[in-house]
Order: structure tokens, then sequence, then C-alpha cells
């Protein structure tokens, strides 16, 4: 199964962004979730949508780029959006969806602009003084690779089981799609961690 990283890759340039540190780049991103999830409300949705979608901007999103990272999100939130409207009303659908998406523009603002090696080496090194706690940074650091990198399988998952839905005429049944996804995400995640075990990684 293919399918394009919704976070996008690196894009090598001398912007602001790209002159700041990885590690600085991974703290403001987890202050700007954090803000995310702490302030609710359709206004701060709107503020964090439009803060996250100029930092992918200034990180060299642009265009086609911008276009496949919200392309790929779309497959979920259209779902959850509906399920959450005709839940709670547009305003919570909005709020949900919103974050999630302004979450993804800030994760693809700082992947865009950061080299994979660099990103991983700074969460190596972050997690360095926990190894007396028998913490093993390298082995974080490779799952926070895997967790990047499977993004686009599941998003292919859940692109196949919402059309197998439709196929049944069931697509306004959250259930149809939502339990058939969960299986298999899951069983994405252990055939993962076999082939892993398989190469002497992971016990």
């Amino acid at each position: 199964m293919s399918a394009s990283n919704p976070l996008g890759a690196y894009r090598p340039g001398t912007g602001p962004l790209h002159r700041l540190r990885p590690g600085a780049k991974l703290l403001g991103l987890f202050l700007f979730a954090t803000a995310v999830i702490a302030v609710p409300g359709v206004i701060a949705t709107g503020v964090a949508l439009a803060l996250a979608l100029a930092l992918a901007v200034v990180a060299g999103l642009r265009g086609r780029d911008l276009w496949r990272v919200t392309r790929g999100f779309a497959f979920i939130a259209i779902p959850l959006f509906a399920f959450h409207w005709w839940q709670h009303g547009w305003e919570h659908g909005f709020v949900v969806v919103g974050d999630l998406l302004a979450l993804i523009l800030a994760a693809s603002a700082v992947t865009a602009s950061t080299a994979a090696s660099d990103m991983l080496d700074t969460v190596a090194w972050a997690l360095g003084p926990l190894r007396p706690l028998r913490v093993d940074p390298d082995r974080v650091a490779l799952a926070f690779s895997l967790m990047i990198r499977s993004i686009p399988s599941l998003l292919g998952i859940a692109r196949e089981t919402r059309d197998a839905a439709r196929a049944r005429g069931l697509e306004r049944s959250p259930r149809a799609w939502v339990i058939p996804f969960v299986l298999r995400a899951v069983g994405h995640a252990q055939l993962t961690g076999e082939a892993l075990t398989a190469r002497g990684i992971g016990d």
C-alpha cells in the first residue's frame, strides 16, 4: 500500500524555521499542541488554524504540497465532522476537526523544515538523561520514526474501510467503518512489531 505522507517531507531551505534547532521546533510543537487542547472554542480553533497554516507556508509547504497534506486528512476529517455535527452540532465538529488539522499543519511545518536524521538525533539526545531509568533513547527514536512512517498506511486503511462501507450502503454509519479500521490498524501494528522482532529489535 503506497501513500504520500500527510506530514510531507523535508524541504531544504534557509527560512526562519529551517534555522531553528530541531529541539526548539519539537518543544514549540509540544507547546502549540498543549494550547490547542487546553483552549477550546470556535475562535481559538480558527486562530490555531491560521497560525498553523502560516507556519506551514513559512516552512515551504505551498500549492500542491499543502494540498497533499490537507487532502490526506480529508479522508478522516469529513466523516469525523459529520459524526460530531450529528451528535453535538457544527460548532463542535469544527472544533474537533479544526484542532486536528491545526496539529497536522504544525507538525508538517516541523517535518518540512527539519531533516529526519536531525529530528531523530534530537529525540535520542533529549532522552539521554533517562538512560539510568533503563530508557533506550535509540529505541524511542526508532518508535518515533515508525510512527511518522505509519501515518500514510493508516490513512490508506481508513480510505479502504470507508470505501467498503460505502459499497455496502453504510457510509452514514460510523460503526461500519470505525470498527474495521481499528481492527486493521491493530493488525498493521502487530505485523510491524513482528517484523521488528524478526530482525532482533524490540523484544
